[in-house]
């Protein structure tokens, strides 16, 4: 068969036109790699350059990086011009990885050989170094005599009708980690001299293998850092939302990963989503749970939108995967600080609350002192006129005005003191179930009148609590008559009791108008109402509180406009110790 004319190397003198070669090819060998080109740009741009420059027909590599092999292989195909795979691999006895062939190959095993150093460099077809040559690939005697078998059962063949073959084994710190494959349709298409010139030329690849992982790895750690960095700066920016914090820490994660042109980011918090511009659901996908207090809240993501070859984890690094983690859980701190920070701020203003109520009680109970003394003398002197047998009708009329709106007034007072705890109530132990009951008595008659339906949940074995039964029955009054004025259309008004591991609790829930955040803040201050002047007082809820709170209970509210108000009660049970009798 007629050789092809390739590019000859005499190595046995090596002039200015052989020194300049492989200066010229080893120069751009290693300034692919100085850009950092990802590993398999930088294989296709390599395998290109001595493809051109050795005239080959096919120029394959194998390489080992990340615990996989990768093949490249480039040719003058029109149709695929460069291939690029993963070859499947194992873990072998001694713990090193092999290539696990499907295919039993003759060729395929010797390759592995060589890159495993499983060779006796003396035989025939082998150079000093540990590279393998022919010219004549289909004469199986070749393979034969590597292997030194008796009989074979495979031909030494080369897919591609190849007949002259150059194997050299990469090395990195003596170490092989591939081989490069020369491939020529031509028989003795290679020299001797010619196998070691490459020889040279694979020792630069090495290096340049070394070099351009480096600058990858270098670039890679530098985004990541940037990306940390980034939400690092965003935390520290006061009086920042949680809501803004995860919009600006989500646009900082696609520039990190290793494709940041195709990648987008997604943030989900709460059934919240944040995402960075251009998201696409779908696409190969990197995700981590953001975990607070040990609940899953929501994930990380990183989709890729378009598909890319297997890394470490799908097309991601194994470093991204430590990446990703380490944000999950730093957006998880973020809303552990946010909540520490959101409890804190509730926690103070309960403790103004407090202070407010306690000053207001104050108050309350030196005016109820103040009032009590003249109130009394009114009602008592109309009532002693009115005893005077020669009053008009029209003076008696003013009398039953007079004393009516002083014990309106005498009311008011009471409250004030109960509300300022200046009446000590007559604890005992009592059933609440019962007392709702008693209650409910005198109010379903009402609510029925106001087209309102009443719903019972009483428990019927409910443990009993140390309290006043008055003043519990003035709560209930208090909140159902706040319900009913609540539904001036009609509603559903639901009373329910039931017990927890420490508490007895009375839940009160209606449909009606509901409050805004803004009125439930002031309903439990003293006189506040939203109800039209002489239409309340602004002490019930207020005497709610300062009874729930004297009975060492809590309130909590859950109300939302136009969909109602829901109160529960939380009263401590009865110790053991607690008196029967009254306090």
């Amino acid at each position: 068969m007629k050789k092809r004319k390739s590019k000859r190397i005499d190595t046995k003198s090596p002039d200015r036109n052989t020194l300049e070669d492989f200066r010229a090819l080893s120069n751009q060998i290693v300034l692919h790699a100085q850009h950092g080109l990802l590993r398999i740009d930088f294989l296709h741009e390599t395998s290109k350059i001595l493809l051109k420059f050795s005239g080959c027909d096919s120029i394959e590599m194998w390489l080992k990086e990340r615990g996989k092999y990768y093949r490249t292989e480039v040719t003058h195909s029109q149709k695929r011009p460069f291939q690029f795979g993963i070859l499947p691999s194992k873990i072998s006895r001694d713990g090193k990885l092999i290539l696990d062939l499907r295919i039993d190959s003759s060729l395929e095993q010797l390759c592995m050989d060589i890159v495993l150093g499983q060779f006796d460099p003396a035989l025939p077809f082998f150079t000093k170094n540990g590279s393998f040559w022919t010219g004549d690939a289909e004469n199986s005697l070749v393979f034969q005599s590597i292997k030194n078998r008796k009989e074979l059962d495979n031909k030494f063949f080369v897919k591609g009708n190849y007949r002259s073959l150059a194997l050299i084994p990469v090395s990195v710190e003596n170490k092989n980690i591939g081989l490069l494959q020369l491939k020529s349709i031509f028989s003795d298409y290679f020299t001797k001299e010619e196998v070691e010139f490459y020889e040279g030329v694979v020792q630069t690849l090495g290096i340049a293998l070394t070099h351009r992982r480096t600058q990858v790895e270098l670039r890679e750690r530098v985004k990541e850092l940037t990306c940390l960095y980034g939400i690092a700066k965003v935390v520290e920016r006061p009086d920042i939302s949680l809501n803004d914090t995860l919009k600006d820490i989500v646009k900082l994660l696609p520039p990190a990963w290793l494709y940041p042109k195709i990648a987008s980011a997604r943030i989900t918090l709460d059934g919240h989503f944040y995402s960075s511009p251009r998201f696409r659901e779908n696409g190969q996908k990197q995700l981590a749970d953001i975990v607070v207090n040990g609940e899953r809240r929501g994930a990380v993501e990183i989709v890729y939108s378009k598909k890319k070859l297997e890394l470490d984890e799908g097309p991601f690094l194994r470093e991204e995967r430590t990446l990703i983690n380490n944000i999950a859980k730093e957006v998880a701190l973020i809303v552990e600080r946010k909540q520490i920070e959101q409890d804190k701020m509730r926690l103070q203003e309960q403790i103004r609350h407090a202070d407010r109520l306690a000053t207001i009680g104050q108050l309350s109970a030196g005016v109820a002192h103040e009032l009590n003394e003249p109130l009394g003398s009114i009602l008592g002197f109309s009532q002693l006129i009115k005893k005077y047998p020669e009053l008009s009708e029209q003076a008696k009329q003013d009398l039953e005005k007079i004393m009516k709106a002083s014990l309106h007034a005498r009311e008011v007072v009471k409250k004030l003191m109960l509300f300022a705890r200046q009446m000590p109530p007559q604890k005992t132990q009592i059933n609440l179930t019962q007392v709702v009951e008693e209650g409910l008595y005198f109010l379903e008659s009402r609510c029925a009148k106001e087209g309102i339906k009443v719903k019972r949940l009483l428990s019927t074995d409910l443990p009993e609590i140390t309290a006043d039964p008055a003043q519990m029955t003035q709560v209930l009054v208090n909140i159902v008559v706040n319900a009913i004025q609540a539904m001036p259309n009609g509603g559903n008004l639901t009373i329910q009791t039931k017990a927890s591991d420490q508490y007895v609790l009375l839940i009160v829930e209606d449909t009606g108008a509901g409050m805004s955040k803004n009125v439930m803040k002031k309903i439990f201050l003293p006189f506040f109402t939203t109800k039209e002047v002489g239409q309340g007082t602004g002490l019930g809820l207020a005497v709610v509180h300062g009874i729930v709170t004297s009975h060492g209970g809590s309130i909590n509210v859950e109300s939302e406009v136009d969909h109602g108000t829901r109160f529960e009660i939380q009263l401590p049970k009865a110790k053991p110790q607690d008196s029967k009798r009254g306090g």
